[in-house]
């Protein structure tokens, strides 16, 4: 049985924003706005099938997938890309590729106890965000 990511979370850490932001020519100014930022994340899961939404002062960023079909994704907002996206199950990780310009792109998720961990990788950068789960 997959993980269970329903939820409302709240960032605790976000490691190497910056690095992970200039490996996708994300300019100085919104470097330095986004990184300032704490990010929520609100999730709703219903088996295979998420509506997961990431919020914070700056920029609501919102991405409807199913795990294990892949589907063009247009970054709109972050760094303004289109990606062919795809997400899989590897045991309870979520494991996103992200095919485009940009070499290396994707993240991994999991959870351990309440606490919900993302890696984003873009080239040679990757950030390490942790979530608590809100009550």
């Amino acid at each position: 049985m997959p993980a269970d990511y329903n939820g409302t979370w709240v960032m605790e850490v976000n490691d190497n924003f910056d690095g992970y932001m200039k490996s996708l020519d994300m300019d100085f100014a919104t470097r330095k706005i986004a990184a300032h930022l704490t990010q929520t994340k609100e999730i709703t899961q219903n088996g295979n099938e998420f509506k997961t939404k990431t919020l914070s002062t700056f920029i609501t960023y919102v991405l409807d997938f199913t795990v294990g079909v892949e589907f063009e994704e247009k970054t709109k907002g972050l760094d303004n890309r289109v990606v062919q996206t795809l997400v899989s199950w590897d045991g309870d990780k979520l494991v996103c590729i992200q095919k485009g310009e940009k070499k290396n792109r994707g993240w991994k998720s999991w959870i351990e106890e309440d606490k919900l961990y993302f890696d984003l990788t873009c080239e040679d950068q990757v950030c390490n965000q942790v979530f608590k789960r809100k009550n």
